[in-house]
C-alpha cells in the first residue's frame, strides 16, 4: 500500500474516533525509519517505515500537531535526514539529543514549546524504559516492534480514548466526593 493508500486508511481509523490526541509524538530510529542514525552517513538516503508517511500526513491533514522525542547521538544526521525526507516541517518540535533521561526530559521541553499537557498526547517508541518513563509522566505511550503502523495507530487511539475516559471518570468522582465533603462540613457547623 502506498503512502495515499495509507493515508486515506489512517483517515478512516481516526473518523472512528471522537476525541484525538492534541499532539502525537514519534521516536526516529527503528520507530519512523530502520536504522540507528549514528550508523549511517549524512550522504545517504534514508527510507521511512512503509506506513510512516501516511500516518504523518493524516495526522497533520486532521489538525494534531506532530514532535520528535529522540535520544540520538547524531541530531546532525537526523536533522539531514528529516530534510532529505521532506518531513521536518511537518514537526512543531523536534529535540533530538542524548539523554539518560529516558526521554522525561525531552517531553518537558515538548510539553513547555507547545503548552499541551502530557494527557492530551500520545507517543510511539521502540524502546520498553522510554515508554514506562513517558507514561508515568502521564503520556499515552506505545511500543513499536516493526515501526510505527496503522495496526499501532489504532492501539494508540484506543489506549488514549481509554485514558482519556478514565481520567475524566476520576475527575467527576473527586468533584462529587469534594460537594459531598464540603457539604458534610457545612452540615456539621
Amino acid at each position: 500500500m502506498g503512502d495515499e493508500g495509507v493515508k486515506n486508511e489512517a483517515m478512516e481509523i481516526m473518523g472512528l474516533f471522537q476525541v484525538l490526541p492534541r499532539l502525537v509524538v514519534f521516536d526516529l530510529d527503528y520507530t519512523l525509519w530502520p536504522f540507528y542514525c549514528e550508523c549511517r552517513s549524512k550522504r545517504e538516503m534514508p527510507s521511512l517505515y512503509p506506513h510512516a508517511k501516511g500516518i504523518l500526513y493524516a495526522l497533520k491533514d486532521k489538525g494534531v500537531n506532530l514532535a520528535i522525542a529522540s535520544r540520538s547521538p547524531t541530531p546532525d544526521i537526523a536533522n539531514t535526514f528529516l530534510d532529505k525526507l521532506g518531513i521536518k516541517p511537518l514537526f512543531v518540535a523536534q529535540e533530538i539529543f542524548s539523554s539518560w533521561t529516558h526521554k522525561t526530559e525531552h517531553f518537558q521541553r515538548i510539553k513547555q514549546r507547545s503548552g499541551i499537557p502530557y494527557n492530551e498526547m500520545l507517543f510511539f517508541d521502540d524502546e520498553d524504559r522510554n515508554i514506562e518513563a513517558v507514561s508515568k509522566m502521564g503520556v499515552t505511550s506505545i511500543l513499536v516492534h516493526n515501526g510505527v503502523n496503522l495496526g499501532a495507530l489504532r492501539q494508540g487511539l484506543t489506549k488514549f480514548t481509554q485514558n482519556l475516559e478514565s481520567s475524566e471518570r476520576n475527575k467527576q468522582r473527586w468533584q462529587n466526593f469534594s460537594r459531598k465533603s464540603s457539604s458534610s462540613e457545612r452540615d456539621q457547623s
